[in-house]
This record gives structure tokens, sequence and C-alpha cells, in this order.
């Protein structure tokens, strides 16, 4: 299975259904500025691995004029989601839908988005359910589709805090196949899949934001 962000299992529901991260509380608001120069009106926007909604009803509120599909691997993230929906009474965001993003096969489901988002999950999974989501994402975009990816990163083959070191180390041991993905390795799976390198974005809490363009082959 494709774990969903932030260790989203051991948080707590309130009274309505919805989860809360701290962590997407922290950073929503510095991903949106990423954002702003690259979801136009009328965009389709997958969220991949939305855990607990804060940053779909977040992202949706930001860019009222497109359109967002949460999505997660386990249904029981749903309630909080929908939680979160029904609170902001957004009419931009669809009903979310199970997904695995490394599984093959699933964008002749779903496809055409002008923009598909990850926040927080590549450093809990392994490497190679990295690459699949990075492929299958690839071809579930339009042409001219973007990708963006958010989250800690080794760089350049080496963890540059202490608390970064600390958080990597926990992981491998709970798990030795995932932790953290070196940037240049990620940069380099988006090459395979002849996606092309459009920024590398230094972002708070010592996190990095990747963002990839699919070509428009219609030229």
């Amino acid at each position: 299975m494709t774990s969903s962000p932030e260790g989203t299992k051991q948080l707590d529901r309130d009274e309505t259904g919805k989860m809360f991260a701290p962590s997407a509380e922290r950073n929503k608001d510095a991903i949106v500025q990423v954002l702003v120069d690259l979801c136009p009106d009328g965009a389709r926007v997958l969220e991949i691995a939305s855990g607990t909604g804060q940053h779909t009803v977040h992202f949706a509120a930001a860019f009222p004029a497109a359109r967002f599909q949460p999505s997660d691997i386990d249904p029981d993230r749903f309630a909080s989601i929908r939680a979160y929906m029904a609170e902001s009474g957004l009419p931009n965001i669809d009903d979310p839908i199970v997904l695995d993003a490394a599984a093959a096969g699933w964008p002749q489901t779903i496809s055409g988005f002008d923009l598909i988002v990850i926040v927080n999950l590549f450093h809990l999974i392994s490497e190679e359910k990295v690459k699949s989501i990075i492929t299958q994402a690839t071809q579930a975009l339009a042409d001219g589709g973007k990708i963006v990816v958010y989250g800690p990163f080794m760089r350049g083959g080496e963890l540059t805090s202490e608390g970064d070191e600390a958080f990597h180390q926990a992981l491998v041991r709970q798990n030795p196949e995932i932790g953290y993905k070196d940037d240049f390795d990620v940069i380099e799976w988006f090459e395979e899949n002849w996606l092309e390198l459009r920024h590398v974005l230094e972002m708070p809490a010592n996190n990095l934001c990747l963002v990839a363009q699919k070509p428009n082959m219609s030229y």
C-alpha cells in the first residue's frame, strides 16, 4: 500500500469526523504561494494522498476557478475529507476517490489533469513506489500539465539538518525501504518520464518543492 501523508493514521477525529495534521496547517500557505503561477482558471487538479483533507480545501479556497479531485489509498480518510468539504461549502471539490497512485493503469480511468499535487508522501514510501507514481502521474497529466512534489529530501545525497537526519533514521528503522529520497534522483526520474524540470524551490522547515512539466505534444 501507498501511505497517506504525515502519519495521519495516528490522528484523532473530532465530532464532525475531521482529522488534523499540524504539518498540513503549517505548510498549506507556502504551497499555495507556489501554486499561484501553476494553477490557472479552469484547471483540473488531482491531489494524490489527500490524507486529512486540509490541503484540498485550502487549495480549493485559494483557487475558486479550478476544480479539485482529492484522493487517497485509504477510504477511511474520506470522512475527514468530506467533513472539511462540508464545513467549507466550496463548490469546486469533487468527492474523494480511492487511488493507489503507485498501481499501474489508473490513468486509463482518470486522466487529463492540468496539475497533480503530492505533499509529504515520497519519504513515507519506497523508491520503487515513488518511481511508479511519477510514471503513472505523467500519464494522467494533460499535455503541458505540471506535477508538484513537496516534502523533505536529501540534497545531493546529504541530509542537511539534525532534524532531517533523525527523522530519516526513524523512518528507516520503521521500514528499511522508506526514508528521504534524494532530490537529484527524483529529478532524474522526472526526466526518465520526459518531464521537464521547471523549479526546485526551497520551502519552510527545510523542505523542497519540485515542479516538472509534461511537454505539449500538440505543437
